[in-house]
């Protein structure tokens, strides 16, 4: 036996038994054509689903089984070295094909890995059985124009068999997990069946209280308890008088100053850290400005502040044009900071962060699911910040998309900053210092 064969074998490592993850393994064979899997993060759900096509692919010849996912980069990420593992593929005689990500068996079975970007990807192959993971992510309309007819599509060599497909995932609000889910339960079609359990079945208690910690009530109910939430309506709807606060900036504090680079108005917060409390104390709203115009208003508002460092926060798209060696929205207002004898520590992720990931953690920090608050805002002293928490919604039918109006950018300069301090997804940081700026 070879080393990479030992490998293999020991990714074959056993799983804790649990009743509804048992019974799922055996719905295709019970007669179930589409069992549908909303189920809790972490959980096993997609351990599981791996097992299971190789396991299918293993005993069964001359078959197509197929792993699908919203786009070619999930699907590779998630499955590809995994299933290399489970389906033993250094005992095969055709190796893997890392251009098409598809697993050639020694009994002539192949497994495709396919991104449904371009859902018309799964079309055009008999399948035997699949299955989609991320459902909810999946574009809308797929289902009925690509996927669903790709599994009907008639095979005259077997006339009588149907290809089955998991639809797992983690729900989304009320999107295509919640819709099939409904149709399933509804008893009208027996080719469905929801087979659902929660995070806490699987996961020790320690990491169920973490999460409870780190994520909003409704971020956890969705994530580790697999619940559907209705994304309509306020974006923070926890936040209320609870996290109102009548403090005020002391001269010693290290402020933080976070940015939306909208030219009007160009809106910004000033904030301070208390242990892991967040505390938005004030602002800055300019009509028709630019960054560096705030920087300057921030000299003049805090030229007797003691405490000269201080942390920068905002866009990641305010550093264009630094590459090329030009000033940026964040280089000039450092400039005008330094000039002022401001020291600067930049904190600024590399890249776009996800707005729904900013979200959750503001969320969290509103109010994680243990009642616990942490972000507090004088409405007094920043009334933008305080609107922006306290009415900021959601376009109609999207599950991130804020409604535009005048508070939303200010909202949106505080979600950069909290969500690079208490993530509830980790984020690359980048972080550019200035001369004499703490470390």
């Amino acid at each position: 036996m070879t080393p990479q064969t030992g490998r293999e074998l020991r990714r074959w490592y056993k799983l804790k038994d649990h009743t509804i993850q048992l019974d799922l393994v055996r719905a295709v064979s019970n007669g179930v054509r589409f069992p549908v899997v909303p189920a809790g993060r972490r959980s096993g759900k997609t351990e599981r689903a791996k097992r299971f096509i190789a396991k299918e692919a293993m005993r069964n010849a001359g078959e197509r089984y197929f792993i699908a996912a919203p786009t070619r980069d999930q699907v590779k990420k998630i499955y590809w070295q995994d299933m290399k593992l489970l389906c033993l593929t250094s005992l095969q005689k055709k190796a893997p094909s890392e251009t098409d990500l598809i697993i050639h068996m020694n009994n002539g079975t192949e497994i495709h890995l396919i991104g449904l970007d371009k859902p018309e990807r799964i079309e055009g192959v008999l399948w035997t059985g699949g299955l989609i993971d991320e459902l909810d992510d999946v574009k809308d309309g797929a289902w009925e124009t690509n996927i669903r007819p790709a599994l009907d599509t008639y095979n005259p060599s077997r006339p009588d068999y149907l290809a089955w497909c998991w639809l797992i995932g983690v729900p989304d609000g009320l999107r295509h997990l919640y819709e099939f889910s409904q149709y399933a339960e509804s008893g009208k079609d027996p080719d469905f069946k929801v087979y659902h359990w929660k995070s806490s079945d699987i996961l020790p208690a320690k990491t169920i209280e973490s999460a409870k910690r780190q994520m909003s009530a409704k971020q956890f109910r969705q994530e580790y308890e697999a619940t559907f939430e209705n994304s309509t309506g306020r974006i923070y709807e926890d936040y209320d008088k609870n996290n109102y606060t009548d403090a005020r900036l002391e001269k010693h504090e290290r402020l933080m100053l976070t940015c939306d680079f909208n030219y009007s108005p160009m809106s910004s917060a000033i904030a301070v850290r208390r242990g892991d409390d967040i505390y938005i104390l004030e602002e800055i709203i300019l009509t028709s400005a630019v960054a560096q115009q705030t920087a300057m208003e921030f000299v003049e508002r805090y030229k007797y502040h003691d405490n000269k460092c201080m942390e920068l926060y905002g866009d990641p798209a305010g550093k264009a044009g630094e590459k090329h060696h030009q000033e940026s929205d964040f280089t000039s207002m450092e400039r005008v900071l330094r000039d002022a004898g401001w020291s600067v520590a930049r904190r600024v992720a590399n890249s776009t962060l996800s707005i729904k990931a900013g979200q959750n953690s503001v969320r969290a920090k509103i109010a994680n699911a243990y009642g616990e608050r942490s972000l507090f805002v004088n409405p007094n002293t920043a009334p933008y910040v305080h609107k922006a928490l306290a009415t900021g919604t959601l376009k109609k039918g999207s599950a991130f998309l804020e409604e535009e109006n005048e508070y939303q950018h200010v909202g949106t300069a505080v979600r950069y900053m909290v969500d690079i301090l208490f993530p509830v997804v980790e984020n690359r940081v980048g972080t550019a210092r200035t001369p004499g700026a703490p470390r």
